[in-house]
């Protein structure tokens, strides 16, 4: 390995809400196209339903309203992250997939604390690359461990249906 790679992190950008987002690629399992999202009740405002991925219940979440923004309106372009979340898989709905970039490790800041802002919990920090930013999201701490109990529970309970 090159020391430029390991001095670099790679991630998956993409766009929320007018805004860039980036996750480890190290967490995301595939993209794939928005489909059919099949509702299973007393799950939490923010999990839209479980698809079936290949013969496997994954559970989605609208990561807009996981964010606390207003939640978007579908279209070509919205597609789901799918990504290891501890022990299982969950999808994210994004507005639009943009690209894989190569983040140098010095050019990721901690994130600024503003009021009415992400949960600061949510975040790893933000990377500025050339005239843009990007916000850079912490999978591990998006859902609470009760939460990412609630979707093994749909995802178990789709599965039994």
């Amino acid at each position: 390995m090159n020391g430029k790679a390991r001095n670099e992190e790679q991630m998956v950008m993409f766009c929320l809400s007018g805004q860039n987002y980036g996750v480890s690629i190290d967490s995301v399992y595939e993209v794939i196209r928005m489909e059919k999202i099949t509702k299973i009740p007393e799950t939490p405002d923010f999990v839209e339903g479980v698809i079936n991925l290949r013969g496997k219940s994954i559970a989605v979440v609208d990561l807009s309203k996981r964010l606390s923004f207003v939640k978007a309106e579908i279209t070509d372009s919205s597609r789901i992250i799918i990504m290891d979340i501890g022990s299982t898989k969950a999808g994210f709905i994004v507005d639009e997939v943009l690209e894989v970039i190569h983040v140098p490790q010095e050019s990721i800041q901690p994130a600024p604390r503003l009021a009415n802002s992400i949960d600061s919990e949510f975040l790893k920090g933000v990377a500025l690359l050339d005239k843009e930013m990007v916000i850079v999201l912490d999978i591990s701490n998006l859902l609470q461990q009760f939460e990412t109990e609630s979707l093994i529970a749909a995802q178990e309970k789709a599965e039994v249906e």
